[in-house]
């Protein structure tokens, strides 16, 4: 996979790290939240490290870690992760017609290093497989590139939020870390100058009417970005009628 020159050389490897980087801030979020809550949840830091670099599945390992805690027998977290993980039994069927063609060791790799977004990113991209050994090169230096750099991403995030945990006040719990993973989702998603007006008057109201009660401040952030919104809506609307 990255380990095969004629991948990382050809176009498609960077077209799928391009793809996969629109997304990344969720992915990178994700994964320094799943880091965050595998140590404030009682695993060393050492057996997190672990799990992150070997497991390399955020669901499995948030559904795994309070069992592991609590002490479940072996295979009760084994089945655990393994019923989390199924999608992947059909993604890799639906795999396997592209990837017949190429060395086991090399199927072996794509087991490995295919996320969800990377699978969906390929097969959008290549909706039928190749018949020709160019098309098939290019789909695998695209799955190359594309799993290179959320397989990279996710480590480095995961792997800070297990060293930042033990920085993090305990009375903050797991909820901080479910924060850090929505602000990541925001991120991803403020593609227009619209959306990242609206985010940041939401922000700023949130945080000017923190002093209300029952959480109203929520309120307020979400009716000054409407507000907001709809104005510069209106502006733009009205300036392209006078031309």
């Amino acid at each position: 996979m990255f380990f095969d020159a004629a991948n990382y050389k050809h176009p498609a490897f960077k077209e799928g790290m391009r793809d996969i980087f629109s997304v990344a801030p969720g992915i990178w979020a994700w994964g320094l939240m799943t880091g965050v809550a595998m140590v404030q949840s009682g695993l060393s830091v050492e057996v997190s490290t672990a799990m992150t670099v070997l497991v390399y599945a955020g669901s499995s390992q948030l559904a795994a870690t309070p069992m592991m805690v609590a002490g479940a027998p072996f295979w009760v977290v084994l089945a655990t992760a393994l019923c989390v993980n199924l999608r992947f039994a059909v993604f890799s069927m639906h795999l396997r017609q592209y990837l017949m063609p190429w060395p086991r060791w090399q199927r072996m790799c794509v087991a490995y290093f295919t996320a969800d977004l990377s699978y969906v990113m390929f097969v959008k991209r290549f909706p039928k497989p190749a018949e020709d050994a160019a098309g098939q090169r290019a789909e695998m230096a695209y799955l190359s590139g594309n799993c290179f750099l959320n397989w990279i991403g996710w480590q480095i995030a995961s792997l800070v939020g297990v060293f930042m945990a033990s920085q993090i006040p305990g009375s903050w719990g797991l909820g901080f870390a479910g924060v850090l993973a929505l602000v990541g989702v925001m991120c991803s998603l403020s593609d227009s100058r619209l959306r990242r007006i609206s985010a940041g008057v939401a922000g700023a109201a949130a945080v000017a009417a923190y002093a209300l009660p029952l959480k109203l401040n929520i309120v307020v952030a979400i009716a000054a970005a409407v507000a907001v919104c709809l104005l510069l809506e209106d502006s733009a609307l009205a300036g392209e009628e006078r031309r």
